[in-house]
């Protein structure tokens, strides 16, 4: 065996070419056709062969054969463990095969195992001692084991060392906590995690656990998350050693920075168990590493958490959180979604049970401020993730049952806590909510909880109202029936809390209209006045975060309204107090400000009306939507210089920074969208990287709903075209602009989102080769090509310019060498164009590819019979750019070793031309172009093709 190469044994010569497959039973032509597919790399059919032909065979010497064989089919699917299984088969038959024993050798060492792996070497090199590929192999892994053993020794070592730290009682607070967090660093890495774990660390982790000390316990949590890291059979052995009630206990603490480690410790599990571990186990392992039943373990104390009285507020928080990014199917390509029918089934109840907490009542599940809404988007996952209609019925009559249960005439808590459970519904599946809604009875229950003398009653029965009239035929039946009710509760009552609800409730019915000037719900000025009140309650610094915040939610509404943006933007203690809510804890408030952003920028869909239909609809007397004069791109415009000088750009940056349960992908879509606006003036948008918004953007452009990641992206186009992006992008940040900026290149993108993501693109791969390879990773280039092609002027003249910064790159020299296009053609062409900003940068882009491959030189003269006169028009242009790029051309024509296509060159008007131009006196704004034209006539005379000028003596 030379060289280690995979060779396939032919035993007794059979060959049996062409042969199907059914009609063979003899094992030795079974093999035979195995070899032969293996030759061909049908690896599948191979082993398939192979695999009938053991089942056949009796000849041990013949098994063992083929055995081998199969091992290295097996090694080629890199399928390492059958490799090493089918090789050890083989050995066990004979002792000093030495190409199983190789291939075994090659499998182990893929598997992790370099010490088994060194053996089996050093087994074939003491066979074969001559064989130049078994020492080189055998020198490689001893080093490779020497390096692993040092690792490990140094490792074991430290791990000790942080272990006898923790176990000194005499040892310094200081000291102990240092040594805790080293624990953790260690985790990290998988041969310290390995150690810890074989060294005993869990019980030692325990004891840090039941200190109770924060510090502590936060260490423990992180190292445990460490060690479960991609790693099952661990992870496995942790989660019995520690157990799931310990850790949903630990969550259940009531503190912030605890729950969230110990949540991120359950994903690191989940992820372990779900899929997130790459090492390859053989069949026995994988029967004992059924994680299913762990699995179904921690969906079930998760959900018990959920409606626990023992779980404080974050705990509960994470929970909802786990639940979330776990349950429902991250594609909806996969068909199982039995999570989601399961948590239905066993918590649908429990979930509802949070949105019903009325935390004014006593005997209340503690709760943050996000939990209820939490809860809410995980209904709505939950009800996004079913499939057909009998599921989405039960989820209904899970929920109807559930709500009706709760309604009693003697107990006013219980129907309170039943409509706050509903206004959690319609904050997440609406669809479902709304229906419950119309059911007999809870409308009724709704307005008559609104005139309770109960301020709690009040304040419930407001805030389901105003939730359910999101949709315009409802809240036209509660302005017929409810807008008086709402009156007299903001008249009579002295609480604001209630006050503000009820005006809230007031600023929705009023703008049900929309930004249909003609559709106003109020009398003229009657919107103004609630606003007005909305902004004074905003200020009110004395006033809780929750209650500030039904301000921002009812401004959400009335900022349909152009006069009442327009006030409020004027109102900059008004803007920054809504600013600084939204970087408050409580986030809650996202999804109000990006309304309210949106409303102020117009930045909303908004449809293109036909002139033709308008006049259409007047005819036939149908209602046509009317545009508030303040809604004119002009007061646009100053809206948006008003917010950029509030600081708008510094609140989106941390909104956008928030938890992605509570940043919804409608959310997102409108930051998108706010920034789109903002980002419209060139002039604002140094103003916007300057305070973090193109860092803020990437996140929006890579995540969210379809036309949130195009908003973001245009945005992100439109600060890189003309920004600096090693300023606008810092860092690696950079590099994860690309893939946004390549997919507006698409063709059903529009023209202007087209051009600008040229520009910007163009702008990125000017800097450096690993943006530019990066560009060409994300398959820009088949685009940009296509762009060079287009009827528009502007965007043809980007792609050429885009192209001109790329040709650096080997693969894209390489397609223009390709031959059956016309690539080189186009751009030779593009040269004569009389635009002269494309002129130029196909000139340079045709300069600096003839400069790196001379065949290109000779192929351009073959593309089209114009080259030489587009090349004369080049070197005779009045711009010296253009001027500079022609004569770059011709020096590399000369330069290009065909001695033919440079005398043909020189025997052209070309020489005349050169002469004319390296003659003329030095003049500093053309001197680059005089000494190209020089350099060209001295590469003429080195080639013979002209003699010096010589003065008679």
């Amino acid at each position: 065996m030379r060289g280690g190469h995979l060779q396939l044994e032919n035993v007794l010569g059979h060959s049996l070419k062409g042969t199907p497959m059914g009609e063979m039973a003899d094992p030795i032509q079974l093999k035979d056709e195995g070899n032969e597919r293996f030759q061909a790399g049908e690896l599948d059919k191979a082993i398939e062969c192979y695999t009938k032909a053991i089942k056949l065979c009796k000849d041990k010497k013949v098994l063992a054969v083929i055995y081998r064989n199969r091992s290295a089919c097996f090694l080629k699917k890199e399928s390492y463990t059958n490799a090493a299984s089918d090789a050890s088969k083989a050995i066990d038959v004979d002792a000093t095969d030495v190409k199983a024993l190789f291939r075994r050798s090659q499998a182990l060492e893929k598997l992790g195992k370099l010490d088994m792996a060194f053996k089996d070497v050093q087994r074939c090199s003491t066979i074969e001692p001559k064989n130049k590929t078994f020492l080189e192999t055998l020198r490689r892994l001893g080093a490779e084991i020497q390096a692993k053993l040092k690792t490990t020794f140094s490792t074991d070592s430290r791990v000790q060392n942080m272990f006898d730290i923790l176990l000194d009682e005499e040892m310094d607070k200081d000291k102990k906590e240092k040594a805790a967090n080293n624990l953790v660093v260690l985790a990290r890495e998988d041969a310290g995690a390995e150690r810890i774990f074989q060294n005993n660390g869990v019980p030692l982790l325990l004891d840090m656990l039941e200190t109770g000390k924060v510090e502590m316990v936060l260490a423990a949590i992180r190292t445990f998350a460490g060690m479960c890291t991609g790693h099952k059979a661990r992870t496995m052995a942790i989660i019995h050693l520690v157990g799931i009630d310990k850790l949903c206990s630990i969550m259940a603490v009531d503190n912030e920075d605890i729950a969230l480690a110990t949540s991120d410790l359950f994903q690191c599990i989940n992820d372990s168990l779900t899929g997130g571990d790459r090492r390859t186990y053989g069949k026995e392992e994988a029967l004992v590493l059924d994680a299913s039943k762990d699995l179904k373990s921690i969906l079930l104390a998760l959900l018990e958490m959920v409606a626990s009285k023992k779980v404080s507020g974050h705990g509960r928080d994470q929970a909802l959180n786990l639940l979330c990014r776990n349950v429902p199917r991250k594609d909806k390509k996969d068909h199982d979604h039995s999570k989601s029918l399961f948590t239905i089934d066993h918590g649908l109840k429990k979930i509802l049970k949070v949105c019903g907490q009325i935390p004014d009542l006593p005997d209340q599940l503690p709760m943050t401020e996000n939990t209820q809404l939490i809860a809410s988007v995980l209904l709505d996952k939950l009800w996004d993730d079913l499939r057909c209609d009998p599921e989405r019925d039960h989820y209904r009559e899970v929920c109807d049952e559930y709500i009706k249960g709760k309604f009693d005439p003697n107990d006013m808590d219980r129907n309170i806590h039943a409509i706050n459970a509903l206004s959690g519904l319609l904050q997440g599946p609406f669809e479902v909510g709304n229906q419950l809604v119309g059911r007999q009875g809870i409308m009724e229950m709704m307005v008559a909880l609104c005139g309770s003398e109960r301020e709690v009653d009040q304040m419930v029965a407001v805030e389901a109202l105003i939730h359910s009239s999101t949709k315009m035929s409802r809240a036209s039946f509660i302005i017929t029936n409810g807008v008086s009710l709402l009156k007299d509760i903001y008249k009579k009552t002295k609480n604001e809390k209630i006050k503000i609800r009820a005006l809230v409730g007031l600023c929705k019915l009023g703008s049900a209209g929309g930004d249909d000037y003609s559709m106003r719900q109020f009398a003229e000025g009657s919107t103004e006045k609630l606003a007005k009140q909305c902004r004074k309650w905003l200020c009110n610094s004395a006033m809780d975060t929750k209650t500030r915040k039904w301000a921002i939610e009812g401004l959400a509404y009335l900022t349909q309204d152009a006069d009442v943006k327009d006030d409020f933007v004027e109102d900059e203690p008004a803007m920054k107090a809504m600013f600084e809510l939204a970087k408050s804890k409580d986030k809650t408030i996202l999804y109000a400000v990006a309304c309210t952003l949106v409303n102020c920028t117009n930045s909303y869909e908004k449809k293109e009306i036909m002139p033709e239909l308008i006049q259409l609809a007047k005819f036939s007397k149908q209602h046509v939507p009317e545009q508030h004069p303040k809604d004119k791109k002009d007061f646009i415009q100053k809206r948006v210089k008003r917010l950029l000088k509030g600081g708008v750009i510094s609140a989106l940056t941390v909104m956008v920074k928030a938890d992605n349960l509570l940043l919804t992908d409608q959310t997102k879509e409108m930051l998108a969208r706010v920034f789109l606006a903002l980002a419209d003036d060139a002039k604002d948008r140094g103003t916007i990287c300057a305070h973090g918004g193109g860092k803020a953007l990437i996140p929006l452009a890579l995540e969210g709903s379809a036309i949130g990641k195009i908003r973001a992206s245009h945005a992100l186009a439109k600060i890189a075209a003309v920004s600096n992006p090693e300023i606008a992008f810092p860092g690696e940040r950079i590099y994860e602009v690309v893939r946004p900026l390549v997919s507006l290149l698409h063709p059903e993108r529009d023209g202007v989102q087209n051009y600008e993501a040229l520009l910007s693109l163009t702008n990125l791969a000017g800097l450096n080769d690993k943006l530019r390879v990066k560009i060409l990773k994300e398959k820009a280039l088949p685009e940009i090509e296509q762009y060079m092609f287009e009827d528009h002027d502007h965007i043809r003249q980007a792609a050429t310019e885009c192209m001109c910064n790329l040709v650096t790159c080997k693969e894209v020299q390489d397609r223009y060498l390709e031959d059956g296009n016309d690539r080189l053609k186009l751009l030779v062409l593009m040269c004569a164009e009389d635009d002269e900003k494309l002129q130029r940068a196909a000139a340079g882009a045709l300069a600096m590819l003839t400069a790196a491959q001379k065949k290109l030189c000779t192929k351009m003269t073959l593309v089209t019979l114009q080259w030489l006169e587009i090349l004369q028009r080049l070197i005779l242009h009045d711009q010296p750019q253009i001027q500079h790029r022609g004569l770059v051309i011709v020096y590399n024509i000369l330069n290009s070793d065909d001695n033919e296509l440079a005398k043909k060159l020189i025997e052209s008007e070309i020489l005349e031309i050169l002469t004319v131009i390296g003659k003329a006196m030095d003049n500093p704004k053309r001197q680059l172009v005089i000494d190209v034209a020089r350099t060209c006539l001295v590469k003429a005379m080195d080639l013979g093709l002209i003699k010096p000028f010589t003065t008679p003596s």
